[in-house]
Parts: C-alpha cells; sequence; structure tokens
C-alpha cells in the first residue's frame, strides 16, 4: 500500500524553507531545538485566538528572531505595541536570551491549511454538523482561488461511540508533484465526546509558473527562448 508523506516536510528545503533557520553544533543543538519548540507552545497558547499560521525562528549570535505569521496581527501587536513588548519580554524570561518580534498578516486565510484547520475546529467545538463544517471549508477555499483542498476529521464524529475518519476533497491534490504548492495544517478540536483531529490539505498552485516566466512558458507547451552562450 501506498504511504502519504506530509507535503511540508517533503518539499522542505527543496521549494519551502525550514521553519527554524540557525546553525549549531551537537553540544548546543538539542538544546536549542527545544527551546524553539517552547516558544512556538507559548505564542500560539497566549494568542489561540488570533489565527497563527506559523512562526519562523532564525537565530544569531546576538539574538533570535522570532517571526509570527497570523490573520490577526492587531491583536499580537496590542494597543501602541503593548503585547508585543510583554511578549518580547515573557521569551526573554523563557529562553534567556535577546529576542525580536517580528509579524507577518496573513492576506488570504482562506489558503491556509493551519488556519482552515482552525476554522473547523472551532466550528466542532461549537456543536457544528461537520459535514456542513467541511463542505462549506471546500467551497470558501476553492472560491478563494485555490486549485485543490482536502478536508479529513478523525474521532468521535457527532458523538458516535465509535472513533472513525471520514474526508472530503475538492479540485486537483497532487502530494507527489514536488513543484506543486501542497501545504499542510493540522490542530484538534477539543469536544465533550473527546478530541477530534482535524487535516487540511490546500493545493495553492505551482512553485514555478509564479516565479520564473519558464513555467509560464512550460505550462503553455512553448520554449522559452535564452541567448546563445
Amino acid at each position: 500500500m501506498g504511504q502519504k508523506v506530509r507535503p511540508t516536510g517533503f518539499r522542505t528545503g527543496i521549494m519551502v524553507p525550514w521553519l527554524s533557520q540557525w546553525y549549531a553544533g551537537k553540544k548546543d543543538f538539542g538544546e536549542l531545538l527545544v527551546e524553539d519548540q517552547k516558544i512556538r507552545k507559548f505564542i500560539k497558547k497566549k494568542f489561540a485566538g488570533s489565527g497563527i499560521s506559523k512562526v519562523r525562528i532564525e537565530r544569531t549570535r546576538e539574538k533570535v528572531v522570532v517571526i509570527i505569521h497570523a490573520a490577526k496581527v492587531g491583536v499580537i501587536i496590542g494597543k501602541k505595541g503593548q503585547e508585543v513588548e510583554k511578549l518580547t519580554k515573557n521569551l526573554e524570561e523563557l529562553c534567556h536570551r535577546h529576542i525580536e518580534v517580528k509579524t507577518f498578516e496573513v492576506t488570504k486565510p482562506e489558503v491556509d491549511p493551519q488556519l482552515v484547520a482552525q476554522d473547523v475546529a472551532e466550528q466542532l467545538q461549537k456543536r457544528a454538523s461537520f459535514r456542513r463544517t467541511i463542505k462549506r471549508a471546500l467551497d470558501t477555499t476553492m472560491e478563494a482561488g485555490a486549485k485543490g483542498i482536502r478536508v479529513q476529521v478523525s474521532g468521535r464524529l457527532g458523538g458516535a461511540e465509535m472513533a472513525r475518519t471520514e474526508s472530503s476533497m475538492a479540485g486537483s491534490l497532487p502530494l507527489s508533484t514536488l513543484r506543486a504548492k501542497v501545504e499542510f495544517g493540522f490542530t484538534e478540536a477539543v469536544t465533550a465526546q473527546g478530541n477530534i483531529g482535524v487535516k487540511v490539505w490546500i493545493n495553492n498552485g505551482d512553485f514555478l509558473t509564479e516565479e520564473s516566466s519558464d513555467g509560464n512558458d512550460a505550462k503553455a507547451g512553448k520554449v522559452s527562448k535564452k541567448p546563445a552562450r
């Protein structure tokens, strides 16, 4: 049987940059890796309602740069930047290093798999019908311009005694095509009956057609004319 691999891990280092960008020796590597996880966990817990898509971490000798991609940047920044200052102090106490926090707004949350997964989880926690919730997520994402989407929920759906897995898909989702911009999101909905896992795959087009004219020529069946050397 063919096993599915996470599209983000499959493309990391080839088409997608690493979420943690730093170098360390064997002695310090484990400590810094655990520190990264603590930073991400703290931020996602503190700003649970701000729609955090991902947290990138870059390290230099002097400081640690934490880059937060979120749908509601205003919640993280706060009035006159008060929340960012508090967050910076909290992270410096947690890591005992100089921290610099940067924020980026996710302009189209409808095509971000992590934010779509969080939205589905919120609806399930409000006891909404899982089938209606999945269908609404598919329609909203496809209308926003995505090439394809798949949503999968696992657990005691609808309060059933036996846990099961349900999934639905729209459009195309080439998981093994490296040039395809397929992204993955996962979260859990905490309900009275137990946790429900929510997985979302979204195809946002092609890396090459967006970044180079050669990709557009190839798509149109043309060969780009390059100057002879």
